[in-house]
């Protein structure tokens, strides 16, 4: 297949998004949402191959852009599968999703309390044995010494950005919290000197 074709089929997907279509772990009869889910990037190929996909964002020109491709990919598609919404405060009942996909979003909160309120949101609509796919920031690696040692506040990263860092003792936490197991080992991009970047995958028990 030629580059360009690839493209026109994945789009700028997520790389371990990729993998775990490759493994097979999503099929056409789970209802999957892209909680901050931007323009949809990491939602075209679902799209495009015909699987329940619905999106949130909360800003609108992100959500009119990300309707306006479901379009073009498939005219067939609901484009009000794509809603407005915090992450904090989702319009869907308790245990409506089979899948939640969250991708650089919970780097985004304000502080632990922030994070902790949209992931009890998220894990509110995920239903019981339902996979919870993670990427955020992390200080995995020992990519970076945490600016603060108060883990509950932003910290200042050596890029330059400031982010909500899921650390291992928060992912203790959480995992303790929401029942969840991983299905696989936690894997981590490091940038050298800059970043790095966690990829979790969820279930929740």
């Amino acid at each position: 297949m030629e580059i360009r074709a690839l493209n026109q089929l994945l789009g700028n997907i997520d790389i371990y998004l990729l993998d775990q279509l490759l493994k097979e772990r999503f099929d056409k009869e789970m209802l999957i949402l892209d909680a901050g889910c931007g323009e949809g990037r990491n939602t075209h190929y679902f799209i495009r191959s015909g699987y329940q996909i619905l999106g949130v964002d909360n800003n609108p020109v992100a959500i009119q852009m990300a309707r306006i491709t479901a379009k073009t990919l498939d005219p067939t598609f609901d484009s009000m599968r794509f809603l407005v919404a915090p992450v904090e405060d989702l319009p869907f009942h308790t245990g409506a999703f089979d899948v939640l996909i969250s991708s650089a979003v919970m780097h985004f909160a304000n502080d632990k309390a922030h994070f902790e309120a949209m992931l009890q949101e998220q894990m509110r609509v995920l239903k019981k044995g339902g996979i919870f796919w993670l990427r955020t920031c992390t200080d995995a690696g020992g990519c970076f010494p945490l600016a603060s040692e108060n883990e509950e506040l932003r910290q200042e990263l050596p890029d330059g950005t400031e982010r909500f860092v899921f650390t291992e003792k928060l992912k203790k936490e959480v995992i303790k919290k929401f029942s969840l197991t991983l299905l696989e080992p936690a894997k981590s991009v490091v940038v050298h000197g800059k970043r790095a970047m966690g990829v979790y995958l969820f279930q929740k028990e």
